[in-house]
């Protein structure tokens, strides 16, 4: 049921991905207030995680399904939008709704892995990178072949009504303790090192994932279709990545993991960015999935398990509250960038970030660990 939820929210974002140069256009935008707009649904979307738990308990087991219709149904209304208010307006509804269910069923799985001790974020992750995929090629193909933005993502709508059936989920995430725990029970300086990795994760991997398409083709000359196989290609390596790092998880200990994926997707940004010819941006694009593809869910999965029942709602949500604002703060980011250096320099800056989580954060996290309670 939760894999269910992973794959609409992946539906929804691949086909924007592909849409985006058109949405863009339509609306009549530039770099910036394309970014712009996308900072407004970053608003929403912070609003809507603060409300997400809330929303969780009212709704109960139907909360995935919900969520997951409202942010389909969401999604239509950029295509709708004729000027930056009615795009900024689309944007806040429509990442808000995609924050609701990002929250809930994050909590919900992190809920379940705690329950059966068994590591699953890297596999409904995966499934999110494998809906991503084919949404986004599959929404390509249709741009090119002139099918409007409006009647694709109505046809999500009526797949996720039917996805939705299998969506009810009987077991509330897990309770809050009673009373509020004593400010030295929650890790404070660990939640706070391992939110900001998955934050910078999550950034470049939303940023890439709205911005490739409009790189291949305003970089390369590429067609609708070929600058929708940009993104396609990240999601299909990133669900590559996600399984192969559910298997490698038991072998290799997460600090180091998270480092040398952190390594290999920097590098990989780095020469999507500056690739002289189609093809080896299209290769950056393969190589950044693969890396950043464990980044996210390996630090959750790390932080979720090392610490005890108490701590875990508290710590867990504050967590998710940093990293899955970079889901929405990385474009309105390559946005302004773009704007005032050009998007190859833009995705350039993001690379470098992403470096930063191997080179200064997943060390602060392990030094921070050892004065502590030991993560590694």
């Amino acid at each position: 049921m939760h894999g269910r939820a992973f794959a609409v929210q992946g539906m929804c974002v691949g086909a924007f991905a592909a849409y985006a140069p058109q949405l863009k256009a339509h609306a009549g935008l530039g770099d910036a207030e394309f970014g712009l707009a996308l900072l407004v649904g970053a608003m929403g979307a912070v609003l809507a995680m603060w409300l997400a738990p809330r929303m969780d308990r009212v709704l109960g087991m139907r909360a995935m399904q919900v969520c997951a219709l409202l942010m389909a149904a969401a999604f239509i209304l950029p295509g709708v939008a004729m000027n930056w208010p009615a795009f900024a307006a689309a944007a806040f509804l429509g990442a808000g709704a995609s924050g609701l269910l990002d929250v809930v069923m994050n909590s919900r799985l992190s809920a379940l892995e705690a329950r059966s001790g068994r590591s699953l974020m890297n596999l409904n992750h995966g499934l999110f990178s494998l809906a991503y995929a084919v949404s986004a090629l599959g929404a390509g193909v249709l741009r090119e072949a002139g099918v409007g933005p409006v009647a694709c993502f109505a046809g999500l709508v009526g797949l996720t009504g039917l996805l939705a059936l299998g969506m009810r989920d009987p077991t509330p995430p897990l309770a809050e303790p009673e009373g509020d725990a004593p400010p030295a029970a929650v890790p404070v300086a660990m939640i706070g090192l391992a939110g900001g990795i998955v934050l910078i994760a999550f950034t470049a991997e939303q940023a890439t994932e709205n911005w490739s398409a409009l790189h291949l083709e305003r970089a390369f000359g590429a067609s609708a279709a070929a600058g929708a196989l940009g993104p396609a290609i990240l999601g299909l390596t990133m669900a590559f990545g996600r399984l192969c790092g559910q298997l490698l998880i038991q072998r290799v200990a997460e600090g180091w993991l998270m480092q040398i994926a952190a390594i290999l997707a920097a590098f990989g940004l780095a020469l999507a960015a500056l690739a002289p010819v189609q093809g080896l941006a299209y290769a950056g694009f393969a190589i950044l999935g693969l890396g950043v593809s464990v980044i996210g869910p390996t630090a959750l999965a790390w932080v979720g398990k090392t610490l005890p029942d108490a701590m875990r709602p508290a710590a867990i949500s504050r967590m998710v509250m940093i990293g899955y604002c970079g889901f929405f703060v990385g474009p309105p980011v390559i946005g302004v960038l773009a704007e005032a250096f050009g998007l190859r320099a833009a995705l350039t800056v993001m690379a470098g970030a992403v470096l930063l989580i191997a080179l200064v954060l997943v060390p602060a996290l392990r030094a921070t660990a050892r004065r502590g309670r030991a993560l590694a």
